[in-house]
């Protein structure tokens, strides 16, 4: 029997019953009273002076670095994003040919993480502000330029047509029928990476290149919590008030949500707007620049890399590849199907309460705030190092990203089916489940499935801190300057997140298909 489509979000979240079973056998009682005190500690956060002002110091460069990298792969992206649109070079030379190339190209730098760009970086030309701006401008930049060329395929081309027609040049007859649609989507997804790229530039800070996030290793692995709070919750007031900007700008530009199933266009005054908010933005770029010393010549000198090991590339070919792959697919699955899952559970659970959408508006929040390696490293204070132990933490950090999804979902779809189930005597659970999930389902499992894409990337992370999957052998290859086993590994996780992004685009369409 098929399940109605409202139940379909919450079938992954299944996979909880069997991880309830192999739990307790992972848990060791020897941190219990650390996570009291870290929890104790979130009420009671440090109010030194001297430990706020390195806190405040450590976030402007995090802020600075997320901006300078998100605004560098704008600038790489919308170019790049036009070259592999195959819509655009059908209309110039009359075939796609060079943009299917040119995405098969960008799917390799795209296929990395950008902490493992940062680490690779780190080791070329040393420890420097422009390392962390350049590792999230790579794979960011490759990210924008696939999705302003799936945005640009995706549009109707009628217009386009019309106007070829009539005898407007090529290039002039693109600008005029693709610009105004195309730009709404395009600021949407232009905001969303911005917030990415803050959570990027914490992480990378964790991993020793610089900021915030670096402090909030310190104080974690110091067991100083109340200085560790500071920080977060410092982090968290600039993280919220960054996505209230978003959108409300999203808003005011009537951009669409990333589960809004039509396209808006911006009026006049907004394309006004938009263009002056992003003149303002030139000064601000150079200022930040300036501010964190950031030289672009400086990555042109690279350190020589040290030779191969005696036995060339056999000790590389002899790691247990199929093991190490294997970990990071299950990996991958389980923290997929524990945010996918949760969300719409939790959100259902605390449905008849007024307060409950707040107390997960603040737990999911934590979750997006919270980088994975440092969530892992805290449950490994009561758990035991394993697969299941870096899955709850990558779990945990997209339930955060997908539950403010889904929230924003469930407000936009508004309240009239439920109200009309609340009167003829639903409960609020019902009511949620049939009056606004029903419509959302199918868009908000296709987010799903491309939150699973991004999932595998971040394997890595969360592999380096539990000991599982290719990020454990990253880190011991890295630590021991084997870049033979580097090569290999960043091939092979450039084949996974190829093979998953082709499965996630699959799933989506699938989902999406009218």
């Amino acid at each position: 029997m098929k399940p109605a489509a409202p139940l379909l979000p919450l079938l992954p979240a299944l996979v909880v019953l069997p991880l309830a079973v192999v739990l307790p056998g992972l848990i060791h009682g020897g941190g219990w009273d650390l996570v009291g005190q870290f929890l104790l500690a979130s009420l009671q956060p440090s109010r030194d002076p001297l430990v706020l002002h390195a806190l405040f110091g450590g976030l402007s460069i995090t802020v600075g670095m997320a901006l300078l990298g998100w605004a560098l792969s704008l600038l790489l992206g919308i170019p790049l994003g036009l070259l592999s649109s195959r819509l655009l070079w059908r209309s110039l030379v009359g075939t796609a040919l060079p943009a299917e190339l040119l995405r098969r190209l960008l799917a390799v730098p795209r296929s990395i993480h950008e902490l493992i760009w940062g680490l690779l970086l780190l080791q070329l030309v040393g420890q420097q502000p422009a390392v962390a701006v350049l590792a999230i401008a790579i794979p960011f930049g490759a990210l924008v330029a696939r999705v302003v060329s799936d945005l640009l395929d995706a549009l109707p081309e009628h217009t386009l047509e019309a106007l070829l027609a009539a005898g407007i040049p090529a290039p002039a007859a693109l600008l005029t029928a693709l610009g105004p649609p195309l730009l709404p989507g395009l600021i949407s997804y232009g905001g969303y990476r911005l917030e990415c790229a803050l959570r990027s530039a914490t992480l990378l800070g964790v991993f020793g290149l610089g900021g915030l996030g670096n402090d909030l290793l310190l104080t974690l692995q110091s067991l100083q919590f109340q200085e560790l709070w500071s920080g977060l919750w410092l982090l968290l007031a600039v993280m919220l008030s960054l996505e209230a900007l978003v959108s409300a700008l999203r808003r005011r530009w009537s951009m669409p949500a990333r589960l809004a199933l039509e396209q808006r266009r911006p009026v006049g005054r907004c394309g006004r707007e938009i263009l002056l908010a992003a003149m303002a933005l030139v000064p601000l770029l150079l200022g930040v620049g300036r501010a964190l010393a950031v030289e672009p010549a400086a990555l042109l000198h690279w350190q020589p890399l040290p030779p191969l090991p005696p036995g060339g590339w056999q000790a590389a070919l002899q790691l247990p590849w199929l093991s190490l792959m294997g970990q990071t697919l299950m990996l991958t699955l389980l923290a997929a199907a524990l945010a996918v899952g949760l969300a719409p559970v939790l959100l259902l659970l605390v449905a008849p309460w007024r307060w409950g959408g707040w107390l997960l508006r603040l737990l999911w929040a934590l979750g997006r705030l919270w980088p994975p390696p440092l969530t892992a490293l805290l449950l490994l204070f009561v758990l035991k190092p394993s697969l299941i132990t870096a899955a709850l933490a990558l779990g945990f950090h997209n339930l955060g990203i997908l539950g403010r999804l889904l929230l924003e979902g469930v407000e936009a779809a508004g309240p009239e089916r439920e109200e009309a189930l609340r009167c003829s005597g639903s409960g609020a659970r019902l009511a949620l489940l049939y009056g606004r999930f029903s419509g959302l389902a199918r868009s908000y499992l296709a987010y799903g499935a491309y939150r699973a894409d991004v999932i595998l990337r971040e394997t890595v992370v969360v592999g380096m801190v539990a000991g599982t999957g290719l990020g454990s052998q990253l880190r011991e290859s890295l630590s021991a300057f084997a870049f033979d086993q580097l090569a290999l590994l960043l091939g092979a996780y450039a084949v996974l997140t190829l093979l998953g992004e082709d499965l996630s685009d699959r799933a989506r369409r699938a989902l999406l298909r009218p």
